[in-house]
């Protein structure tokens, strides 16, 4: 693992990329002009010039030996933030398809509002499978989200802590997983409207095909439930007996 140091600073954007060398150094020069924060960009083991490109731009560059996907990158950027003592972490993504100068904006939101967490979403993006998905998730999860896998988020100090922590390792997406135990956690979740672009290259990784929804909808089934039956047997626990 290489990584460049930089001084403690109130925020940090943290950009996981993996083979974005087209357009990561945009995305950094774009952040860094629309916000006076640290840019960490995560490079996910790409075989390609990310890296390079990334600290061309002027972000500090941490590269992992070998990929962990967009939520192990994302957390090697929360334990970076936590270990150098940032109040607030900011993460899009590297393809260009969430706009830089609406972090401000976004930000805001986000401080005016006292939330721990608080999702940049563009509701209009949604395709009709994925409204679809969210109200089933919305249904058995109990989260009032309306995008779940928006990557554009504002995470505060206490959510940054728990997102740290080993119990986070075992998550396997960054969307649903990450929601349920920050609400878990008790940490208040909300969300902001901002403007988003179709990608630029590659696809979803969810929505890929019939077979990586498929495994998403059961995985996730399976996780939910299980959360939620976790959280209602603490609660049933905690409850006085009955005189």
């Amino acid at each position: 693992m290489s990584n460049q140091q930089i001084g403690p600073c109130p925020c940090l954007a943290v950009i996981p990329a993996r083979n974005e060398q087209d357009t990561v150094g945009e995305v950094v020069r774009g952040v860094m002009a629309a916000l006076d924060c640290a840019v960490l960009v995560i490079n996910d083991a790409s075989t390609d010039d990310t890296a390079a490109a990334a600290a061309q731009a002027g972000a500090t560059v941490i590269t992992l030996p070998f990929q962990l996907g967009a939520w192990g990158a994302t957390q090697a950027g929360m334990r970076y933030a936590l270990r150098n003592r940032h109040e607030r972490v900011i993460t899009l993504d590297a393809d260009g398809q969430h706009h830089p100068d609406q972090l401000p904006r976004l930000l805001h939101a986000h401080i005016e509002g006292g939330s721990d967490v608080t999702i940049g979403i563009c509701p209009e993006r949604l395709s009709a499978a994925k409204r679809v998905a969210w109200a089933y998730f919305r249904l058995i999860t109990g989260l009032s989200v309306t995008d779940f896998t928006s990557g554009l988020r504002v995470y505060g100090r206490r959510a940054i802590r728990a997102l740290a922590s080993r119990e986070a390792s075992l998550i396997d997406y960054q969307d649903i997983g990450v929601l349920i135990l920050l609400r878990r956690k008790s940490l208040r979740i909300a969300e902001a409207p901002t403007v988003m672009s179709a990608r630029r290259n590659g696809g979803s990784r969810i929505f890929s095909s019939w077979f990586t929804v498929a495994r998403y909808m059961v995985a996730t089934t399976v996780l939910s439930i299980a959360r939620v039956g976790a959280r209602e047997r603490r609660g049933r626990g905690t409850e006085a007996p009955a005189q």
